[in-house]
């Protein structure tokens, strides 16, 4: 078949353009080869014009077809030094390898026009020196609009829309500023549309960020970390500004979300950066924060990845930036200084400008922490909201919520101080506190902490208290008790109180803490609080600086004072039984001290003051100042089991006795009187008493009163006074008129050895000098007849042996 004529001939046209253009490119390619130095020259020149220092290439070699239809000179060695390099040895640009596209036509004509750059294996170091000079005044200010390029005018070259960078390191140096970003350039690739004064770039970049410190005593964010991603960018010309945005953006293998604000006016240099990822893990997005924020938040860790959103803003043009972050956190597990807290969940924000006022600083960064649950010890708690404010001295404050069973606490407590059974807890405390090295350190309270039907063992004093419950209230600095309902054994005590200054007194001088109690009891079984009488066990005190909450809660326990003012219907103590006991009672770290106790016992009354003190193995020293009033001396003797007398005992006395005493002693921590421990002396009166089947008497009866029925002595009355010494009682001059038998008695009576009494009995019959009225005619008769005068001392197997002096 023919050929038909119209393909002929377009067949022809085109061969003729392919033949043009081949003859075009080789005439391109044999002029710069052959023009070469006219060419560098040419190059040279255009990219010098408009510098204020030099640009030099050292070679340059033709590239038709790289970038075709243009032409592309291939540029070796190239570099740019501003005029002042001899002073600062900053090397803006070294290159060794620069492509360069220049416009075929326009080339011909004698003109460069370069459309598109490619620079590879190059450094790129923008310095600036503390004085504020920058060596990016290399380039001369030139004219807002765009020209046509003459080649010869001066004017700027034609709009470039296409760049890349292949091996780059750029460095941003500012001495001035103190900011230092440095960035190796693995890949980017750029291509730029133009509109009028606007502009739209899509960019490809891989680069490996070595430093982006906005302030370098600050450290650098996004330390060697890889960024790789497909960026958007589009110029405002009239609000001179580029917008950002990122797609499959990463930051260290992290994905994220990318929106960026660059203000390039003259004015200012503003920008703002939005990042977020979805998941992302703790560790990982500390690492992109800068060095002096690193080390605080790498003291805390979530096991699981987090939802964050964060803002970076600020100027290039100095200042440290504007940080902003938000970060979702559900049913996670973070871990603190000293301890984790489970379940945990908030909304979390950070920002380093709680106060507008004061800048970007430390101690202007605040962390707010909002509807914040978790489980601390095995205690679950809420945070409405939760502050970390001032990083520089930082606090913490809050709004504490928790509900539990109170068992819940051994947990936390580790069973130094108490150990706690059933009951329900609740507290609700709003609080303020230092943190010292990443902890809690003196909060500053106020709210309430109530206890419900609760069983508590008090470890370090032995106590068992059950259906217990309390209420504290914590009001300014003062601590108000009230509701408060403990219950050991049979003893129901029911008490109201207060500490004023307690919280200042808490941490700096527990030693100054006085719990003013109110206190009242149906019946009190003392019995049951003997655990005060004992020395705290296996608790090693420690400082009030430990920072410890449980040791600090052990400091106050022991150290601090309770004043108690006691009302109690009924007391018990082993045999004892008083009604309507009043006192008032100080327990302290030493002790405790006694006063103004007033009962009701046997049919009169008891007052006494009394000290226990010095609380160390087993031993308690007491002092006791009392007075008896016409108490029954067999119930008296029986409820105070004799007062460790072994001869006579309340089965030997009846009668009404007052007394007044002044004794010291030891008592074990069972509430037991030592042996021979009591020093002090005692007055007694003795009124319409009976001496009943006393073997001291009986064993003298035998021997001189044979005939004398000596079982049942009725003594109307009785004056003694005895000085206790130890394991001796020493009997002050002391006679005894009874309806039997007379008796003067002197001496000692020892419960060891050392007893020597002397015992003078007239051996007349005083039955009827009842009758008597007169007192020296009785006195005479007293010792009218023979006077029997006899010695008590030790005997055998320590019994007591009578006999004649």
């Amino acid at each position: 078949m023919k050929m038909p004529k119209w393909l002929k001939i377009s067949l022809k046209v085109l061969s003729l353009f392919i033949l043009i253009v081949i003859l075009v490119i080789g005439g391109v390619f044999i002029y710069i080869s052959s023009n070469k130095a006219n060419v560098l020259a040419l190059v040279s020149k255009k990219l010098n014009h408009n510098l204020n220092g030099k640009l030099t290439i050292a070679d340059i070699q033709p590239s038709v077809f790289t970038n075709f239809p243009d032409v592309s000179l291939s540029l070796r060695n190239v570099t740019l030094r501003d005029s002042k390099y001899p002073e600062h040895h900053h090397t803006l640009l070294d290159a060794k390898i620069m492509n360069v596209s220049v416009n075929m036509l326009a080339l011909l004509k004698g003109t460069v026009s370069i459309n598109h750059i490619d620079i590879s294996n190059a450094a790129i170091d923008l310095y600036t020196d503390t004085s504020g000079y920058s060596n990016t005044a290399v380039f001369k200010k030139g004219s807002k609009k765009a020209k046509v390029d003459d080649g010869d005018s001066g004017g700027p070259s034609a709009q470039l829309h296409k760049f890349s960078l292949t091996n780059v390191t750029v460095i941003i140096d500012d001495d001035h500023k103190q900011k230092l970003f440095s960035y190796d350039v693995y890949q980017l690739n750029g291509i730029i549309d133009y509109h009028g004064d606007n502009w739209h770039a899509e960019l490809g970049l891989n680069l490996l960020s070595k430093s982006m410190a906005f302030k370098t005593e600050n450290g650098s964010f996004l330390k060697n970390k890889t960024v790789t991603g497909n960026l958007i960018a589009d110029y405002d010309g009239k609000a001179e500004r580029i917008n950002v945005k990122g797609s499959n953006f990463e930051i260290g293998s992290i994905p994220f979300d990318l929106e960026a604000k660059f203000a390039v006016s003259k004015k200012t240099s503003e920008f703002m950066i939005n990042v977020g990822a979805k998941q992302i893990l703790w560790r990982d997005a500390s690492s992109l924060l800068a060095a002096n924020i690193t080390p605080t938040i790498n003291k805390f860790n979530f096991d699981r990845p987090i939802n964050v959103k964060a803002t970076i803003s600020g100027s290039f043009g100095g200042g440290s930036p504007y940080l902003h972050v938000e970060a979702i956190m559900r049913n996670n597990r973070l871990s603190i200084p000293g301890g984790v807290i489970n379940d945990c969940s908030f909304n979390g924000v950070f920002t380093n400008n709680r106060d507008s006022r004061k800048g970007n600083t430390d101690s202007n960064s605040v962390i707010h922490l909002f509807h914040l649950t978790g489980k601390y010890s095995n205690l679950p708690f809420s945070i409405d909201t939760g502050s970390i404010v001032n990083f520089a001295k930082p606090y913490a404050t809050g709004n504490f919520v928790s509900h539990f069973p109170i068992a819940n606490l051994n947990t936390l407590m580790g069973g130094k101080v108490v150990k706690f059974g059933s009951g329900i807890a609740d507290i609700r405390l709003k609080y303020k506190a230092d943190i010292v090295d990443y902890r809690i350190n003196k909060p500053a309270i106020a709210g309430t902490i109530n206890l419900k039907n609760a069983n508590i063992n008090y470890v370090s004093r032995g106590l068992q208290l059950t259906n217990s419950s309390l209420s504290l209230n914590f009001l300014r600095n003062d601590l108000i008790l009230k509701n408060i309902r403990v219950q050991s054994g049979r003893s129901i005590v029911l008490m109201e109180g207060k500490v004023n200054n307690f919280l200042n007194l808490y941490y700096n001088s527990p030693e100054k803490i006085v719990l003013n109690w109110q206190v009242t009891s149906p019946q009190l079984y003392l019995g049951e609080f003997l655990g005060f009488l004992n020395s705290r066990k296996n608790i090693k005190p420690k400082t009030a600086n430990s920072g410890n909450i449980i040791d600090q809660l052990y400091n106050v326990l022991d150290k601090g004072k309770a004043n108690m003012h006691i009302r109690v219907d009924k007391v018990y103590y082993n045999k004892f039984l008083a009604t309507n006991a009043t006192a008032d009672i100080l327990l302290s770290e030493d002790g405790f001290v006694l006063n103004n106790v007033s009962v009701k016992h046997a049919g009169g009354s008891l007052k006494l003051n009394a000290q226990v003190i010095n609380q160390v193995d087993n031993q308690n020293k007491f002092i006791l100042s009392t007075i008896i009033s016409n108490v029954d001396v067999h119930e008296f003797f029986y409820a105070f089991n004799n007062f460790g007398l072994t001869s006579l005992t309340s089965d030997n006395l009846k009668g009404f006795l007052s007394a007044k005493a002044q004794i010291k002693g030891g008592l074990s921590d069972k509430g037991v009187m030592k042996p021979n421990s009591v020093n002090g002396y005692a007055t007694i009166n003795l009124k319409n008493a009976s001496l009943i089947n006393f073997k001291p008497i009986n064993g003298i009866g035998k021997f001189a009163f044979p005939f004398r029925n000596l079982d049942n002595i009725s003594i109307p009355n009785l004056d003694a006074k005895f000085d206790m010494r130890g394991d001796k009682v020493i009997i002050n001059p002391m006679k005894i008129s009874s309806s039997v038998l007379n008796i003067d008695v002197a001496g000692t009576y020892s419960f060891t050895t050392g007893t020597n009494i002397a015992i003078d009995v007239p051996l007349r019959n005083p039955k009827k000098d009842s009758t008597i009225t007169d007192k020296d005619e009785l006195a005479k008769k007293r010792y009218k007849g023979i006077v029997l005068h006899l010695v008590a001392k030790d005997g055998d197997n320590g019994r007591i042996k009578i006999g004649l002096r």
